[in-house]
């Protein structure tokens, strides 16, 4: 392998092992060593939360404080690099759960991590994440119970992430309705803000 293949291969690697640690550190709450995976100007976007990585560690700690449960689980990575910049695509999902119209259920919602990752002090950060939802549903967690939910109000909300902007309404949060989904312009900005972005362009929040 050539010098500059080999580089390319450990910067992949190293890039993979920081969206890993990610998802285990957010998900356990293991906050100082979350901080560690960020770029000092990191931004997070989510359905129910847009801003920096501070505010977000706040938020998501407020969250379980009220019961809010929100996991993710990883698949596979896409990633290019591009000198000391890179775009990651991950697969994931997110589960959460939490009562809709008084029965507990189980919202899972399938799609991609999108990220804007760059060198930073020598080290891969993570310095804008953006999720792509491309499809979700909700089942109650005790198969027999009956749930009933409000066409209008399903139908009102975004294909790739109803049922999750359902849930996370249901419980007070207010839910960002023009984020990328499978398909739509939404999701062909994102790619072009990316390829832009990897050429040396300015990072467009």
């Amino acid at each position: 392998m050539s010098e500059p293949a080999a580089q390319s291969l450990q910067d992949e690697l190293l890039i993979r092992q920081m969206v890993e640690r990610w998802a285990v550190w957010r998900d356990a709450g293991d906050w100082a060593r979350f901080r560690t995976v960020w770029h000092p100007d990191g931004v997070m976007m989510a359905t129910w939360f847009q801003g920096r990585f501070e505010d977000f560690i706040r938020v998501t700690q407020e969250g379980w404080s009220r019961g809010v449960s929100i996991l993710h689980f990883l698949g596979g990575s896409a990633i290019e690099v591009s000198g000391q910049r890179a775009i990651a695509q991950t697969k994931m999902t997110i589960s959460q759960r939490g009562l809709v119209d008084g029965v507990l259920c189980d919202v899972v919602c399938t799609g991609r991590f999108y990220d804007f990752v760059t060198r930073h002090d020598g080290q891969w950060k993570l310095l804008h994440r953006q999720p792509i939802y491309e499809k979700d549903r909700i089942d109650p967690v005790d198969p027999a119970a009956e749930l009933s939910l409000d066409p209008d109000s399903l139908a009102a909300l975004p294909q790739g992430y109803r049922h999750l902007a359902y849930i996370q309404t249901r419980i007070g949060y207010t839910v960002k309705m023009d984020m990328p989904q499978l398909q739509g312009p939404e999701v062909e900005a994102l790619y072009v803000r990316g390829a832009r972005w990897l050429a040396g362009a300015a990072l467009e929040r």
